[in-house]
Parts: structure tokens; C-alpha cells; sequence
């Protein structure tokens, strides 16, 4: 598709509501218990992240692309590039959210720009969401969406990719299966065939193994980062690195990072790592 009309979608606007119940809160529970998650209850506190299940689309199959994913052109751009991938993104923690609380999450498309890179042509999507819950404004979001062609064959991390950090301040490590990856992407209804299809991911995607979700390692490293420093930070910043699979243990590391921030990442053992991040809180008096 032209360039003038992908970012004809510049601004384009989309608010739903949404909420986690006690249910799902039940289910993310069961999902996460081995990597410590405690059962919650009515009215707690959300841990963070855990808002990206309490919006789950609501397509109907027919509405889905060959890979999963919901078909382009509403929303999101008719982007002329098959392969979709969470890139990234920052989260402000405004204040808290709770388990069953009524939400309401208003998204913009904010910009959306063709580039070449290493791999070929590229389309980035930016994607700015206002959530919102029943005491106003709780989370302002950033997320970063890539679109490339499919591989003919599958290539490893490169040499530049970075290697698990030798020195860290605190290690989770998390036992991957495609058990895990079905259960999460249950929670968040996301039926993307990376996570799910084997077959799919080997001859399409040209993957070696079904895919672990870049939602779930941030959220990971996310709850990692609040347990180190005993409360949410009010910033979050994610990029991918390189895909994970579950064909070996998931290592979720944290450093001590600038000005009080920790600095994390997940990482295949001590081979390369799989998304960074860093998390930032307000200093306190």
C-alpha cells in the first residue's frame, strides 16, 4: 500500500471498555503461580501489566488474518507486510488499578513510518492509549508495533545481539512451556499462531519454535521490578530483542541501572537476551 495511505491513519481514534474480573484474575493467577504470582482477590490491586487482559479483542474468527491476528484496515493500518510483532513500548503508572474495576482505554495512532532495515522494508505503528478507571486517568501507554516480510529461512541472533549480563542484582528463572504460552495467550485472547500453531510457526513464520509472548516477559520483568523495590514504578520502558522460545528455561534478570532505576532484561540462559527494559520510580520524601 502506498505510503500517504498507510499514514492516512495517523490520528485515528478507538475507545472500549473493559475490566478484569475476579475470574480472570483467577486464570492469570493459575497461569503465573510457578513464577510466585499469589491469588487476588475483589478489589485488589492490579499487579502491572496485567490491564493488557482486561481489553481482549472482540473479532470474530472470519475477522482474523491468516496469522491470528485481527485483519487490518479498521483500526491499524492495511499495512502490505505479513509479520507483526509487539516492538515495544513505555508505560506511566499513574495510579492503580484494581481487580473488577470498570475501565475505559482510549487509543490514537500516532505515527506510522516505512523504514528499510537489516531484514528489509519495515512499517512502525505507534499506538498511544489513555486508560482510564473509575477514579480517572491510571495508565498512559506507548505501543510500539513493526511489520516486516516473512524470512525464507529462520536466522539466528545475530553477533551484535546482546549477551546475558554477568553481574545482576536479583534472577527469576521461569520454566517455559507451550503450556504457559497456550494458558497466557488464553488470558489475553490473543489467537496470534506464533504462540499456538507449531506447525504454522515452522513453515510460515519460519520460526524453530513456537513463540513467547513479548507481553508476558515485560509483564515478568515488570513484577520482578516491583518486588526489588516493594512498589510499582511509575515508568516502563520494553523493547524486544530477539523472539524466545520454550525450548529452554527463561532467565528474568535485574540490574541496578541510573538515578535509582533497575535496569532488566530476559535472557536464554546465558546465551543471548530476549527483551530489555527499564524501571524508573519518582523519588520519594
Amino acid at each position: 500500500m502506498a505510503e500517504h495511505q498507510i499514514t492516512d491513519w495517523i490520528g485515528r481514534e478507538e475507545t472500549v471498555q473493559g475490566r478484569l474480573d475476579e475470574t480472570m484474575a483467577r486464570m492469570m493467577t493459575a497461569t503465573l503461580a510457578d513464577t510466585g504470582q499469589v491469588p487476588l482477590g475483589s478489589r485488589d490491586v492490579l499487579p502491572p501489566l496485567w490491564h493488557w487482559s482486561a481489553f481482549p479483542p472482540e473479532t470474530p474468527i472470519s475477522g482474523l488474518g491468516a496469522d491470528g491476528h485481527p485483519k487490518l484496515g479498521g483500526f491499524l493500518p492495511p499495512v502490505d507486510l505479513p509479520r507483526r510483532m509487539w516492538a515495544g513500548g513505555t508505560v506511566d503508572f499513574v495510579k492503580p488499578l484494581h481487580v473488577g474495576e470498570r475501565l475505559t482505554r482510549h487509543s490514537v495512532i500516532d505515527d506510522v513510518v516505512r523504514k528499510d532495515g537489516r531484514a528489509g522494508p519495515m512499517v512502525f505503528v505507534t499506538v498511544m492509549h489513555d486508560i482510564c478507571g473509575e477514579d480517572g486517568l491510571a495508565l498512559r501507554e506507548r505501543h510500539d508495533i513493526v511489520y516486516l516480510e516473512l524470512p525464507k529461512v529462520y536466522a539466528p541472533p545475530p553477533p551484535v545481539a546482546p549477551p546475558a549480563p554477568e553481574t545482576i542484582l536479583a534472577e527469576r528463572e521461569i520454566a517455559l512451556s507451550n503450556t504457559l504460552l497456550f494458558r497466557y495467550s488464553a488470558c489475553t485472547f490473543n489467537s496470534h499462531r506464533i504462540h499456538l500453531d507449531l506447525d504454522y510457526v515452522r513453515e510460515v513464520e519460519k520460526y524453530p519454535h513456537l513463540v513467547v509472548h513479548g507481553p508476558l516477559q515485560a509483564l515478568l520483568m515488570a513484577g520482578l521490578a516491583t518486588e526489588l523495590r516493594g512498589r510499582p514504578p511509575a515508568r516502563f520502558r520494553y523493547r524486544g530483542v530477539h523472539p524466545m522460545f520454550p525450548d529452554a528455561p527463561m532467565r528474568v534478570l535485574a540490574q541496578e541501572g541510573e538515578q535509582g532505576s533497575l535496569a532488566l532484561c530476559t535472557a536464554r540462559g546465558t546465551e543471548h537476551q530476549g527483551m530489555t527494559a527499564t524501571a524508573e520510580w519518582e523519588e520519594t520524601t
